[in-house]
């Protein structure tokens, strides 16, 4: 007879032959894809990493639209430009829901922007959208206010003096001060203590997202709330955002401001006393600490990502770094203020910021959706609360869509005659009805951080370095360049 131990294992055992069997009946309703099994779904298939560009080698064997399963939950991928792009347009009504794991729900609660759907999304998008115009998004006003911070941000870099030093809290310190400035109505001094561990937090949300922690979770999240992790540690993270944003809430409630001095919150609180009373109304304190934490996080992380890839792209390719210097020089003269309007002029300059965007996509994949309703996709029926995921990467390293996707070439966006052109496979700030809210506020930022930058210093190596690590840091949310220090020497062209 069995003891205790055996019948057990005979129960486990038993229970994981069910579930594989229920989970090979689910799979004849889906896209194919990899045999998926308990509690592994088909990570196996990924060696336990999961790399950008993993999904592309799967539509190889799969085609364009197929299944993958992370542990029990299948996840229907549409890979390569135009499964994406019939997607994100044709099909954006029912495929514009937000996933809801367990870690989302426990963390955003279907709030705020980013991670909502449905009637609250559009409310609090069309709210967002509005507000950011009104405060200057895509106008010279808060272009000035990227003006300024490209200044301070060559006056950090000349304080370095020439000598080797890592850009990070730099580019975080400027980058964060320009939104800042347009939820807050203020920026912070490099030296403030909150702002460095607002910073760290944003960093640590990101980190932690695709780590096995987080993995963890999602699969059993009823164990992991109650046990000590990284996990805990991105909950209280969370929290210091948002009690910081409580902060700043009450301290606007309290200070009456003049109409030209406004910033998002101001506009967010008036707009919960105008919708008072009305039952359909989303807008609340609440919603307002989540699209706080949305525009702030989603404002920093990733242009800094991309800024960082920048630089460490200028020391690398030092040709490129010199051919966009002497684009500048030959716009604009030592003493003249940099406006986004210059970059009509600068067809270089542009294409090589576009590659870098491209070429150093910094999502792993792209966005995690779930469908509204019943839809067919690329021939496939797919259920209402199926999760899909848009795999932009794969658009932006499509073959059939660049002559060199797996390469770094400004030559993607340059025509035989050298002039600056926008591909449609370029989407990488998504499209559709989620398209990024912060596009044009994004695009800004990177031309004139860019430009300033490169018209006052030549970025190289320090002395005695001959290489410098190119491969992307694995495992996060965000697709980051490894830690690096550089020198930024002043050009002999600004200092005369």
């Amino acid at each position: 007879m069995l003891g205790t131990g055996g019948c057990v294992a005979v129960l486990v055992v038993s229970l994981l032959i069910l579930q594989f069997l229920k989970m090979q009946w689910a799979s004849r309703k889906l896209p194919p894809g990899p045999i998926p099994f308990p509690i592994l779904g088909t990570l196996w298939c990924f060696g336990f990493e999961w790399h950008q560009g993993s999904l592309s080698k799967f539509s190889k064997v799969y085609g364009k639209t197929f299944t993958i399963w992370i542990g029990h939950m299948p996840m229907v991928v549409l890979n390569g430009y135009h499964a994406v792009r019939d997607v994100l347009i044709n099909h954006s009504k029912e495929t514009s829901w937000r996933i809801v794991t367990p870690f989302v729900r426990d963390t955003m609660h279907g709030k705020g922007i980013l991670f909502s759907s449905g009637h609250t999304w559009k409310q609090q998008r069309r709210f967002g959208m509005m507000t950011l115009r009104t405060l200057g998004m895509g106008k010279k006003g808060l272009e000035y206010r990227v003006q300024e911070e490209a200044s301070y941000l060559v006056e950090l870099f000349a304080n370095t003096k020439g000598k080797p030093m890592d850009p990070s809290s730099f580019l975080f310190y400027s980058v964060s001060s320009v939104i800042s400035r347009v939820v807050f109505g203020h920026n912070f001094s490099i030296q403030d203590e909150i702002f460095h561990k607002l910073i760290e937090c944003i960093e640590y949300e990101g980190h932690f997202f695709l780590s096995s922690f987080h993995l963890l979770y999602e699969l059993c999240p009823w164990l992991m709330r109650y046990l000590p992790g990284p996990h805990q540690k991105a909950f209280s993270c969370l929290e210091f955002i948002h009690s910081f944003s409580r902060k700043e809430i009450q301290n606007h409630k309290e200070k009456k401001k003049l109409d030209d001095s406004w910033d998002f919150i101001d506009f967010y609180l008036e707009e919960i006393e105008k919708n008072k009373g009305d039952p359909s109304s989303t807008f609340d304190e609440d919603n307002l600490l989540h699209v706080i934490y949305d525009l702030f996080t989603a404002g920093t992380d990733t242009i800094v990502s991309t800024l960082r890839w920048v630089f460490l792209c200028m020391v690398v390719h030092p040709d490129v770094q010199e051919k966009v210097q002497k684009e500048i020089d030959a716009v604009l003269t030592p003493s003249q203020c940099i406006s986004y309007e210059d970059q009509k002029s600068m067809p270089y300059t542009s294409a090589v910021i576009y590659e870098i965007l491209r070429f150093n996509f910094v999502l792993l994949a792209g966005t995690f959706r779930q469908c509204g309703s019943d839809t067919t996709l690329l021939g496939f029926p797919i259920k209402k609360g199926t999760i899909i995921i848009v795999d932009i990467a794969s658009a932006l390293n499509d073959p059939e869509q660049w002559e060199t996707p797996q390469q770094f070439n400004p030559n993607h966006f340059l025509d035989k005659d050298g002039n600056f052109f926008i591909r449609e496979a370029f989407i990488p700030f998504s499209a559709g009805p989620r398209l990024c809210l912060g596009e044009k506020l994004a695009k800004t930022e990177l031309f004139l951080f860019i430009t300033n930058v490169l018209r006052a210093f030549t970025l190289q190596l320090p002395e005695g370095m001959t290489e410098v690590n190119t491969r992307p840091v694995e495992g996060r949310f965000a697709v980051q360049a490894h830690p690096y220090v550089i020198c930024a020497v002043p050009r002999k062209t600004i200092a005369a």
